[in-house]
């Protein structure tokens, strides 16, 4: 058993980020080897997750903050304490403000 404090975790990566002035990202659950697998991603106002694939079924929980889910011509937008599920297609993510989201993807066989 292993507990882990994802909002002292969200402060980490948002200061990281902030400092590095790109995103900071760190797996909490899983990893590359694993179909689970959870992030906790610090964003800087204005940076992006660059358009790529989904590998699998997601979500993003915002911890803080607010980002907007780029698919295409569509978007949404989230805010501390919403789940947005990421469709099965190419898409992006932006920081609104200052975010810490969680992604959670389970990945394909």
């Amino acid at each position: 058993m292993q507990k882990v404090s994802i909002e002292a975790l969200a402060r980490q990566q948002l200061e990281r980020a902030a400092s590095s002035g790109r995103n900071a990202a760190d797996t909490v659950v899983g990893g590359h080897e694993r179909i689970l697998r959870q992030t906790v991603v610090g964003m800087t106002a204005g940076s992006q997750m660059s358009e790529h694939e989904n590998p699998g079924e997601a979500t993003i929980y915002v911890l803080k903050g607010s980002v907007r889910l780029i698919v295409g011509d569509d978007r949404w937008d989230g805010r501390a304490g919403d789940l947005l599920l990421i469709p099965d297609a190419r898409h992006s993510v932006l920081a609104i403000e200052d975010a810490a989201i969680l992604l959670t993807v389970a990945k394909r066989p």
